[in-house]
């Protein structure tokens, strides 16, 4: 029997309990822990910590589970979160101005480059929690991590214990990274650029909707960029892509694509975050928009900037402030200011945000904008503080190395790969960074 991941009911229903948890339902409406019961009691599983997939008897449930999450959607939730882009800016008081200035193009090329750096760091070792990073990192002699992650001289028991990532190992340790790896990560920055190209700066979230069908195999997509492509095929029109459904609106899945909306827009937060707004909300809402606002405004402001706080401070100001992730970003780049110890920051944000999915968008924002703050521009403790927190290593390297990238114009000989990107987006297999530096540079 195939098990398709990510959309099946009986797979979806679980996460959307802990959806109405995180998103003040729970307590406010008795119905859904109601709801919670019987699907408990008809031998229900709650939201799996990492797979995607249940066992296949659960498929005896796909009915009741489908009748469930649609009881679940009539609830709305109680929190001041809004997704419809006017109400974002009258939510944010500090809403940016431009502050544009002259692009140095070796800044938009390493931007290109620390994305890349930051995503293949952090290939190997995803879905890999914290405390086995840290294992595997100081057997090999990588603790602090300075390099990319390497399997010669690791201990066999910490091996089996920690197992790398299966898919990602082959192509992103140091012993056998040849060029860029094909990751989601880097397809979708890809994808942005596309939509640019064809449709122009006035694009659509329809836009981005026809690009994925055309170029964007199904199989290339993960949690809520699944869902919504399963309800384009279903009929499905933006927005309502991204809530039916879809109990995944909320984690990183938008805020790991918006990065060339930045870079478009050197110096204009707003302009990119308005633009990632119209990418963002074909599968995701509320604090899943705001991540993929967050990233963009950062971006575009660490062309020009002349800190990773300025950086920081651009994409904290296109995020509603009464919102979870408004506060968490507040808090988290707090702690970076008033403790020498990262490790000791990762703690207090596991403290707080160690209950969400390790692919959420809070936790792993949180986790960049501190990183971002305590390197303070250092391209190596920037990315390696993305990747030690132990969450979407990856995506988390990635957005964290294209901040550090930019504001140094470039990223350390260490982090350089030979330049050819491996994808399977038609015309892109094989492109250099170079060349995606140069189209990013026309698209301003």
């Amino acid at each position: 029997m195939i098990r398709l991941t990510w959309v099946q009911p009986e797979d979806l229903i679980g996460h959307e309990l802990r959806q109405a948890t995180e998103d003040g339902r729970l307590a406010k409406f008795p119905e859904i822990g109601e709801i919670a019961e019987r699907w408990h009691a008809a031998g229900g599983h709650d939201a799996p910590p990492r797979a995607g997939a249940s066992s296949a008897g659960a498929a005896r449930l796909r009915a009741l589970a489908a009748d469930l999450l649609d009881e679940l959607a009539s609830f709305p939730s109680p929190l001041d979160e809004p997704t419809d882009i006017s109400d974002i800016v009258a939510a944010c008081p500090d809403w940016p101005e431009p502050t544009r200035a002259p692009v140095d193009p070796a800044r938009v090329l390493g931007a290109w480059q620390g994305r890349a750096a930051g995503c293949v760091l952090g290939k190997p070792v995803e879905k890999i929690p914290r405390a086995g990073i840290q294992e595997i990192a100081k057997a090999t002699g990588n603790w602090p991590i300075r390099g990319w992650f390497t399997a010669e001289g690791l201990p066999e028991e910490i091996a089996e214990r920690w197992p790398w990532n299966r898919r990602s190992a082959v192509n992103s340790l140091v012993e056998n990274i040849d060029g860029i790896p094909e990751d989601d990560d880097l397809n979708y920055p890809l994808l942005a650029l596309s939509v640019l190209e064809r449709a122009g700066r006035g694009f659509t979230t329809d836009d981005v909707a026809k690009l994925w069908l055309d170029e964007l195999p199904a199989g290339r997509t993960f949690t809520a960029e699944r869902v919504a492509y399963r309800n384009l095929l279903d009929g499905l029109e933006p927005p309502r892509t991204a809530t039916y459904r879809n109990p995944f609106r909320e984690w990183i899945g938008a805020m790991i694509r918006t990065d060339v909306y930045g870079w478009v827009n050197p110096g204009d937060p707003a302009a990119a975050a308005e633009q990632a707004w119209r990418d963002a909300r074909l599968t995701h809402t509320s604090n899943g928009v705001y991540g993929a606002m967050f990233a963009a405004a950062m971006c575009a402001q660490a062309l020009v900037a002349t800190s990773a706080r300025e950086a920081v401070e651009a994409g904290i100001a296109v995020v509603p402030p009464a919102s979870r992730l408004g506060a968490a970003l507040r808090q988290a780049v707090e702690d970076a200011t008033a403790e020498s110890d990262f490790e000791r920051v990762i703690d207090r944000l596991h403290e707080r945000h160690g209950d969400l999915h390790w692919v959420h968008t809070i936790n792993n924002a949180a986790l960049v904008a501190a990183t971002l703050v305590h390197a303070d521009g250092d391209f190596t403790a920037t990315v390696a503080g993305a990747v030690a927190g132990g969450w979407d290593t990856d995506s988390a390297g990635a957005t964290a190395g294209s901040i550090a990238g930019a504001l140094n114009g470039g990223v350390p000989g260490q982090w350089l790969m030979r330049d050819s990107l491996a994808s399977s987006l038609t015309g892109f297999d094989g492109v250099t960074l170079v060349e995606l530096a140069r189209r990013t540079q026309e698209m301003m």
